[in-house]
């Protein structure tokens, strides 16, 4: 308990705390598993014993509960402030206690669990722990709450048992704190305990960095870089909304200030919150390369989330020696859990790790002390617009700012009734429509930036009524040497355009979200060859893929072919269009200017709610019709995207508060959205955590399947695998990772209706067991499905696989 406790002294110290009220905090961490002084635990360690619904943690409350007249004599306050605290310290393995045990002055008789909690403990321990607390409280003697508001407890709640977590981690761990003899006094443990943890938390990666006011980049600033580095900074938390376009440079402008941020105090690391994994992993790659200039001297770098454990970038900084101060590295102990990665100096992973600080699921309050201390920087805001998801991120920025956390946020094309609800959360307010724009909540804004359009110029927008007309203008593009691409909404139409192109004699690429990760890598390396920043041979390449094209992979296209989606994401995909103009000016590329050719229904000609689906198949489904309506009436209109300059005008009739009305006939349509709209911010309003009721009602362990950070159709994984000398190998190989690399995600209810492999067949139980616990759980639970891919493809009736076309199904809808 003194170990943990030396480490929270440790981890605490940068947060400025009062030395009454910190050393209060600390007092209470050390008094974390009071509950292990119990004959139920005794039992469990001795015998075996199970400790069923009271676990040591729990008992601890109680213990502490019992100990109250000697607290609140030491720390003062009232009631409800220490009781928030004593569930907050009790509740550090990753949810608050379940039992009910009532309030903290109680009138009559106990209720049962706390009364049984007493019968678990024992009279004798019971004894014990509390002369552990009178003899804890001579070490803090100046320990005190206050006149802390219950308000302010309440925030405290949330934010304790992470930092009462992550002191556990390192000082419950032997290869510091080793065993000692019996005998040593309190005192004397407790100073020899601080002198191991510098040396502990420091190797663990948790010791923090100095910011440093170095130059970060050696080019000439842009515009908005330029408005980034000089803007005043507001007093207390500070929320910035930079708004350019694709490629204006606003990850190196958000650096600028996120370095202002740190040397004003306001932060001691960052963490980048990005919409996917492969938009992380690319962040990963060119972050590692620049903020360990932001720093004193060698700092922690870590990447969170799901896969993080297959990137190649993260692996080589794992237990990388420094030898230059703006070297990054991650320690072993940072590199363990997804976690345990937003306690690093720097942090870089997707939204969703930020985002479950809100949810009440398990060390949801780790989470929330790991980005307490960062600068939050959120890139393609405007692709968390939904109302699910913003609510979320809105829940996220409320709680931040309650720990006194600023952010930064990125975006090329945010509605600017979203951008208010934003900034109101840091108490800011703007009306203003200029863009580009750096707004800054309670501050002066930078709307008076240049509109200049980019050395491509304007790019033409042109409709296409049919899918033949793009197979034929790709293919005619790519036989003037263009490189040539297709954007489809579905994965589906995407593996029937590539078919359609290859019949032409167009040697079509294809990529998208439905490879095995192994293939997928590669495929994208592939296409980084051809059609990226310095791509080669790129004369007649084609590409067809979905999504994954709009924000991920630097890529730069000669031609391009869209299917009709919302304006957002036609702005997003036009960027890879003539992208890199230094590299390959006008007079290099074979076609006459860059055009956005959009395969969509003329939105003049609206007979029914199905306009869409003539002109797209599954494409049709995947974004609100209304959405897609809208784009195509004021984008065809417009004839062109005049970047920066037109952006505004091009969002706001479709995303904005006053957005164009749709035709009589789309108007059923336009009331689900608002309905599915209106569920959506309902549910999340159900699943987020109320702040105000504190963590000891409000917190829970739920699964995160349960309380999801995103809606959407449920996902299955399958895990892929080919026979060989009479067992199941992975697919992507023999590697260490072969197995994470060969799993592919595609809609359960379509899964669902096929003869997968069955389970229990020997050879993919002995795969199975062959899987660590954890993931041998997954299984148990469906979440993991092994399926034998055979010599022609086949994995069951309906459903195949293939290296370099994906996962298909053979009724394609």
């Amino acid at each position: 308990m003194l170990d943990v406790a030396a480490v929270a002294e440790r981890l605490i110290d940068p947060f400025r705390y009062d030395k009454p009220l910190r050393d209060a905090m600390i007092l209470l961490i050390a008094l974390h598993d009071l509950g292990k002084i119990s004959d139920n635990f005794r039992n469990a360690v001795r015998y075996g014993m199970s400790q069923e619904n009271f676990g040591h943690w729990k008992l601890t409350e109680v213990l502490l509960f019992e100990s109250d007249p000697v607290l609140e004599c030491h720390l003062g306050s009232n009631q409800w402030v220490r009781r928030d605290l004593y569930a907050a310290v009790s509740g550090h393995h990753g949810r608050p206690s379940d039992l009910r045990i009532g309030p903290l002055e109680c009138r009559g008789r106990r209720p049962l669990d706390y009364r049984n909690s007493l019968r678990r403990i024992g009279q004798d321990a019971s004894k014990d722990a509390g002369d552990v607390v009178i003899a804890f409280c001579e070490l803090w003697p100046e320990a005190a709450l206050g006149d802390i508001s219950e308000k302010r407890s309440a925030a405290l709640s949330w934010w304790l048992p992470g930092l009462c977590t992550a002191a556990d981690w390192v000082g419950s761990n032997t290869r510091w704190f080793k065993p000692k003899k019996a005998g040593v006094g309190l005192s004397d443990y407790l100073k020899d305990a601080r002198e191991i943890s510098v040396c502990a938390v420091s190797e663990a990666g948790l010791a923090g960095s100095e910011p440093a006011n170095t130059r970060l980049f050696d080019f000439d600033l842009r515009p908005m870089q330029k408005a980034c580095a000089n803007i005043d900074m507001v007093e207390g938390p500070m929320l910035a909304i930079i708004e350019d376009e694709t490629g204006a440079g606003k990850t190196e402008a958000a650096l600028f200030l996120a370095q202002r941020m740190l040397l004003a105090g306001k932060g001691r690391g960052i963490f980048f919150a990005l919409p996917t994994m492969a938009t992380a992993d690319a962040m990963f790659r060119r972050a590692s390369k620049v903020v360990g200039k932001m720093f004193g001297n060698g700092i922690t770098l870590t990447l969170a989330h799901g896969r993080a454990g297959l990137s190649v970038d993260f692996k080589d900084i794992i237990n990388a020696d420094v030898r230059e101060d703006d070297e990054v590295t991650c320690s072993e102990f940072l590199s363990q859990s997804r976690r345990r990665a937003l306690l690093a100096d720097v942090g870089v992973g997707t939204i969703d790790q930020a985002l479950m600080s809100v949810l009440p699921v398990k060390h949801q309050s780790l989470r929330h002390f790991g980005l307490s201390s960062k600068i939050l920087i959120v890139d393609e805001v405007h692709e968390l617009g939904e109302p699910y998801i913003s609510s979320e991120l809105e829940a996220l920025l409320r709680m931040h700012r309650t720990s006194g956390g600023s952010a930064i946020l990125l975006t090329a094309t945010l509605p600017m009734v979203q951008r208010e609800r934003l900034l109101n959360v840091y108490e800011g307010t703007s009306n203003h429509s200029a863009y580009p724009a750096l707004t800054v909540a309670k501050g002066v804004s930078v709307i008076d930036l240049p509109q200049t359009i980019g050395p491509k110029g304007s790019v033409k927008v042109e409709r296409l009524s049919h899918a033949d007309e793009a197979v034929r203008l790709l293919a005619e593009n790519a036989g003037q040497g263009a490189a040539c691409v297709w954007v489809r909404n579905a994965v589906d139409d995407a593996i029937s355009a590539v078919a359609s192109l290859r019949s032409k004699g167009v040697r079509a690429r294809l990529l998208h979200a439905r490879f095995v990760l192994g293939d997928r890598k590669r495929i994208e390396s592939e296409v980084m060859d051809h059609a990226g920043k310095v791509g080669k041979d790129r004369n007649g390449f084609v590409l067809v893929g979905t999504q994954v094209l709009e924000s991920s992979l630097d890529l730069d296209f000669d031609a391009m072919v869209s299917d009709l989606a919302p304006v957002a994401a036609l702005i997003q995909r036009a960027g890879r269009l003539w992208r890199h103009m230094d590299i390959r000016p006008v007079a290099s590329r074979p076609v006459d200017g860059p055009t956005l050719h959009v395969l969509s229904p003329d939105p003049d000609k609206v007979e029914n709610d199905r306009w869409l689906h003539d002109v797209l198949d599954s494409g049709a489904y995947v974004y609100p019709v209304t959405d897609q309506w809208r784009t195509a009436q004021v984008l065809f209109r417009e004839g062109k995207i005049d970047a920066p300059p037109s952006l505004r005008s091009l969002i706001e009739p479709v995303h904005g508060a006053d957005a164009i009305p749709v035709p009589d006939v789309l108007q059923n349509s336009e009331n689900a959205v608002e309905g599915q709209g209106l569920s959506a911010r309902c549910l999340a309003a159900h699943n987020i955590v109320n702040l105000g009721e504190g963590y000891r009602s409000g917190g829970r362990a739920h699964d995160d399947t349960e309380y999801p950070t995103r809606l959407g159709s449920e996902q299955k994984t399958l895990v892929l695998a080919v026979e060989e000398n009479g067992k199941l190998r992975p697919w992507a190989g023999h590697g260490e990772d072969s197995w994470p690399l060969s799993e592919v995600s595609a809609s359960r209810e379509r899964l669902d209706r096929l003869p997968l492999p069955d389970q229990s067949m020997h050879e993919i139980h002995e795969v199975i067991e062959g899987f660590p616990k954890w993931k041998r759980k997954v299984c148990e639970r469906g979440g993991y499905h092994i399926c034998p891919v055979g010599p022609d493809g086949s994995i069951c009736d309906g459903l195949t696989y293939d290296a370099d076309v994906g996962l298909s199904f053979g009724d394609q809808e």
